[in-house]
């Protein structure tokens, strides 16, 4: 028996007794299956083939360790979710509980899409959230997502190889010095450094850079007032701007940031990218040469100070849809699934070959217990020194990240670093006129 199964025996007792009741007026009733279990609908946004097979695995363990809950596991391809997801919405069909990335938790709480879980789950489950983690799902107290994985936007990937051939013994920790080994690297056709560099790119990978330097982001507060012309944006500025006019970096844009192929290629030294480049290098048996001499880093800090946010979290949670009328057998199903037996998150990071990271403490413990996980080379170091001191992504609309991000592209290529934030500045005041944003930020 599962935790809450006595309060969802008490649950499937009111559903029939109202079943009855009703006599045939089904407006308003929980759905049950054919052999009188709750019926609960369960969206997984598509991600990588490994990532359904555990959902599908999990999914029938669920519904074969207990009677009263059957879940309806449902694929919806990434480039559909939003149009499939609305439709559902308004026709009163939406999923009882759905993958939901971090950034949509707060905007999605605030429109009443999602159900308070502190109200269905069990306080020990929240508890055992990382502390800057839970704040991503939590507005006023109550939680609104139960966190599966997290992502580090931007790690450090480097090559040892090179290092040691250019008198390197260590990767760098501040702006200045990754910028000094850059220039030591940059020999031939090999730069020492890549980084995103077009806007649509910056606009998310920034993010931790731009809490590193700054401690905040560009829309602040309650959302009333940009603040692009804050000075501190100016080194961030200054930094993206010596990379790409010293040559030390591509100057075109062949791969996108999420896709490491620079680095994997040999084309580069040093690159930035997300902690998922750990499965893509993997992946590529034509890249044996790098993925033998590389290891990775947290991304510098502008002053060296290594706990401040260089990358933001990204990732998935699993929220309830706050019109459910099975919320409680839809909370039981997202507590088997990521909150309750750490082994099953477990096999879960081992089958992204350690490529994504745990969000809850007991998950980290029983990680550190297992021998491959333990082994790992990257694990220890994203997880400690990257998760640890990470960021959430923001919730205001991506206007504004683009916004500020087609400023650092005009400064990277050279132009006026002050013209550029001011043009940074009046476009985010046009979005929060133009969209009415002021005094609109969760939890404000």
């Amino acid at each position: 028996m599962h935790k809450r199964n006595s309060r969802l025996a008490l649950t499937a007792v009111a559903v029939a007794t109202a079943s009855a009741l009703l006599a045939g007026c089904s407006s308003g009733t929980a759905p049950t299956t054919a052999d009188g279990k709750q019926k609960v609908i369960f969206w997984q946004q598509k991600f990588e083939d490994y990532q359904q097979a555990w959902f599908k695995k999990n999914v029938e363990a669920f519904n074969k360790s207990q009677d009263e809950v059957e879940v309806e596991y449902v694929v919806v391809p990434a480039d559909t979710w939003d149009q499939k997801l609305k439709a559902a919405q308004a026709a009163g069909k939406a999923p009882d509980v759905k993958t939901t990335n971090y950034g949509n938790v707060k905007p999605m709480q605030a429109n009443g899409q999602l159900a308070d879980l502190t109200q269905l789950m069990d306080a020990e489950d929240f508890d055992d959230i990382k502390p800057n983690v839970k704040e991503f799902v939590t507005v006023d107290g109550g939680v609104y997502g139960y966190p599966l994985l997290v992502e580090p936007s931007t790690v450090l990937f480097y090559r040892t190889d090179l290092f040691e051939k250019a008198g390197i013994d260590a990767p760098p920790t501040s702006w200045d010095e990754l910028i000094e080994d850059a220039r030591k690297l940059t020999s031939g056709k090999v730069k020492g450094m890549n980084i995103a560099q077009t806007a649509p790119d910056l606009g998310w990978s920034s993010w931790g850079l731009q809490y590193n330097v700054a401690g905040d982001l560009p829309l602040r507060g309650d959302w009333s007032e940009a603040s692009a012309t804050d000075p501190a944006y100016k080194e961030l500025a200054e930094f993206y701007q010596t990379l790409y006019t010293e040559k030390l970096m591509p100057q075109e844009a062949t791969y996108g940031y999420a896709d490491c192929s620079f680095f994997g290629e040999g084309s580069v030294a040093m690159s930035a990218c997300g902690s998922w480049a750990l499965g893509q290098l993997a992946g590529n048996p034509d890249w044996k040469n790098v993925n033998e001499n590389f290891a990775v880093a947290p991304f510098p800090s502008y002053d060296g100070d290594p706990t401040r946010p260089t990358a933001t979290l990204g990732g998935w949670t699993l929220t309830i849809d706050s019109k459910s009328k099975v919320a409680e057998g839809a909370a039981e199903f997202v507590d088997y699934l990521v909150a309750d037996d750490p082994q099953r998150m477990v096999e879960f990071f081992a089958a992204s070959g350690f490529s994504k990271y745990a969000a809850r403490a007991s998950v980290d413990e029983a990680l550190a217990a297992d021998e491959e996980a333990s082994s790992n080379p990257y694990m220890k170091i994203i997880s400690e020194q990257i998760v640890a001191h990470a960021k959430g992504e923001p919730a205001y609309p991506w206007d504004v990240s683009l916004a500020f991000a087609t400023a650092i592209e005009k400064s990277m290529r050279g132009g006026d670093i002050d013209a550029s934030l001011k043009e940074a500045q009046d476009a985010i005041a046009g979005v929060i006129e133009k969209q009415k944003l002021a005094g609109t930020a969760p939890g404000n």
